[in-house]
């Protein structure tokens, strides 16, 4: 029996820009249903120690939560999905960084912004991990296979990303053969057994003090983990410094702004300067506008 529950969102929150604003919605444990625009997703629980479901449904001024078991508990719902959907962040300055910028007035019109991350900064390390030299289908297929043969299951049969403990019990050979990770193999090994083992605290980044370049540095020492991957895992703890260039992004720079034509990354760092510390999430949001053309009519 499912337990139902309202979240109030921000007045410039829009529920289906902020899931189809960043290509997480894709893979598992997410699971988004464009048909009744309903977004589902799997944790482990620390109140209840299993996998819980959830999902939520996008409405006037908030958000329908509807908890799969009876035993899960709404405080820590609540948090996951303000986490989920970074109802907490304050955008208004970013907004404010694009308002001068014609190119950019669709952004603050339908309320792009919010990028759709994982329930732990551990969840989004490894699939970061899984989109670094790969086409998105090899992402998905990665993420996909450690969710069915590592995560838990909850209560509607559905599975939960695993967790470090699960991931550190398995050999190379079993991410090289079973899960098509390739070169990352022993990086997933090394990772989840630092994590388990409380060497390494990924969730730490969410509120860590230090300055974002050395934070960078931290996020580097994992190996996998390059300029690209760190700049994309500093946008999901909230911090939109860098560009996270990699090859999708500079294709895009290079035809909507040099002609089709390859040049710098220079050239790509000074055109979005202007926008300071914003200036990852404008290169996102400059590059993701046109899977917007047929959302813009979706203001819930």
């Amino acid at each position: 029996m499912s337990n139902t529950f309202f979240l109030p969102t921000p007045a410039n929150f829009n529920f289906l820009i902020a899931v189809g604003g960043h290509g997480w919605y894709d893979l598992p444990p997410f699971k988004f249903d464009e048909a009744t625009g309903t977004l589902a997703y799997v944790y482990l629980s620390k109140k209840t120690g299993k996998a819980e479901s959830l999902t939520i449904t996008g409405g006037e001024g908030g958000l329908a939560v509807a908890m799969a078991s009876g035993q899960a508990d709404r405080e820590e719902a609540e948090h996951l999905v303000t986490h989920l959907l970074r109802l907490d962040e304050d955008l208004d300055d970013f907004y404010r960084s694009v308002d001068d910028d014609e190119a950019f007035e669709w952004v603050r019109e339908i309320n792009a912004g919010r990028l759709l991350r994982s329930g732990s900064v551990y969840e989004d390390l490894v699939k970061t991990m899984c989109t670094t030299n790969c086409s998105w289908s090899l992402t998905r297929a990665m993420t996909k296979n450690l969710v069915e043969k590592l995560g838990d299951e909850a209560a509607d049969g559905r599975r939960s990303f695993p967790s470090p403990e699960a991931m550190a019990l398995q050999p190379v050979d079993f991410y090289r053969a079973e899960i098509k990770a390739g070169y990352r193999s022993p990086y997933f090994v090394e990772l989840a057994e630092a994590v388990a083992a409380g060497q390494l605290d990924p969730e730490a980044w969410l509120v860590s003090e230090l300055p974002t370049t050395e934070l960078r540095k931290e996020m580097k020492k994992v190996k996998g983990i390059g300029d690209y991957a760190a700049d994309n895992l500093l946008k999901l703890v909230g911090r939109y410094d860098g560009l996270a260039l990699d090859s999708w992004l500079r294709s895009g720079f290079y035809k909507r702004h040099n002609r089709e034509k390859p040049c710098p990354d220079k050239k790509i760092e000074r055109h979005y300067k202007k926008f300071g510390k914003w200036k990852g999430l404008a290169i996102w949001c400059d590059m993701t506008r046109d899977w917007f053309a047929e959302k813009e009519g979706n203001r819930t």
